[in-house]
């Protein structure tokens, strides 16, 4: 993680950009927006997502998919050093956290019931995406 911020600047930079209200914790403090709520759980424009917090780029809208989970889900990272993993024992389970490699903002989850070819399913939260159309 190269970008380091105060959780001042953080609320700031999501209030500029019109952030939805629960990007902050989801982003900063790993919260979870309640599934089939998210902006971009059923959104299918062709572009990128990116991050809500630092806007680098994370998926291409190619790699989406429907996994009928409630959250944006992914195929494959735009690029594998965009993405940072981390262990989550979390709720009593094991799972793979996900996190923008360039700020820490948390993402989601990734687990291993996706599509060929890559098998995962990188499932995240709207609140810490943000979308750039590719018009």
């Amino acid at each position: 993680m190269t970008l380091k911020k105060t959780d001042a600047q953080w609320r700031d930079i999501l209030t500029a950009k019109q952030a939805e209200p629960v990007a902050f914790d989801v982003t900063r403090r790993a919260a979870t927006e309640r599934p089939f709520t998210g902006k971009y759980e059923s959104h299918w424009a062709d572009g990128s997502y990116h991050c809500i917090c630092c806007d680098a780029k994370l998926f291409d809208s190619a790699t989406k998919f429907d996994a009928g989970c409630g959250w944006p889900s992914f195929s494959q990272a735009a690029d594998e050093s965009a993405i940072a993993e981390h262990r989550d024992t979390s709720l009593g389970m094991v799972r793979v956290e996900t996190v923008c490699a360039q700020c820490g903002a948390h993402l989601g989850h990734v687990f291993n019931d996706g599509p060929a070819p890559t098998g995962l399913r990188y499932c995240m939260n709207s609140a810490s995406l943000d979308f750039v159309s590719k018009d």
